[in-house]
């Protein structure tokens, strides 16, 4: 027994030492994309105004944030899970991970993205879009125009949704997929205190593609 114990304790220090890492935790389960066509909204919300109109909705792999010092490093290599369907990251509340400019608060914030189809889309802030990149207001990238930028997993994310010649998942341009597709009309602000009642959309069409090809993926 103090055999074993000590070989587990040389072990732990032997991790220590070597600079061990972490990785994204994807033990949990939780998140099913289908849900996201009837989802329920359970937190109460102050309403930010649309700052774009721009269906562009780009992506990044969440490997491409190196500095484990910083803020969102720490976020979504331990604060989130990576969905082996999809290749989404998604905090333990289920919104999924996306760079936003610094008009969308600070990683961790959480938000509900409505888009024109009526759908509404769960995110949390996992990466901040650089201001040299974006508006003066920090909004949108002013190359492309897009406000949301998917944190993904690479990998799973191209064995679902698909990747064409030049090896970009949809493109390059996540509003290729149906349920993605169109302009944002509404966008709220999550607030700590859940809703006394749940608020649910429920969609019984979905928006047509589009073939648009954008990929931006920051990394910052």
């Amino acid at each position: 027994m103090k055999k074993s114990f000590y070989c587990v304790a040389t072990l732990c220090i032997m991790l220590l030492i070597c600079g061990f890492t972490f990785y994204v935790n994807e033990e949990k389960n939780g998140f099913d994309i289908e849900d996201l066509y009837d989802y329920q909204k359970t937190f109460k919300t102050e309403e930010l105004s649309v700052c774009s109109l721009n269906t562009a909705k780009t992506y990044m792999d969440y490997r491409m944030t190196t500095v484990v010092s910083s803020r969102q490093y720490q976020f979504l290599n331990y604060e989130c899970t990576v969905d082996k369907k999809t290749g989404f990251l998604y905090d333990d509340e289920g919104f999924i991970a996306v760079a936003l400019g610094s008009y969308y608060g600070e990683i961790g914030d959480r938000f509900y993205f409505t888009l024109e189809s009526g759908i509404v889309l769960p995110l949390v802030k996992g990466e901040e879009k650089a201001d040299e990149d974006t508006d003066y207001s920090g909004c949108y990238h002013t190359i492309d125009g897009s406000v949301v930028e998917f944190v993904i997993c690479d990998d799973y994310a191209a064995n679902y949704f698909g990747s064409n010649s030049n090896g970009y998942v949809l493109d390059g341009n996540y509003n290729n997929y149906s349920l993605f597709s169109g302009s944002f009309v509404k966008v709220e602000k999550v607030l700590d205190e859940r809703a006394d009642r749940i608020v649910s959309y429920q969609i019984e069409t979905q928006a047509p593609q589009n073939v648009d090809i954008f990929h931006y993926a920051s990394g910052y």
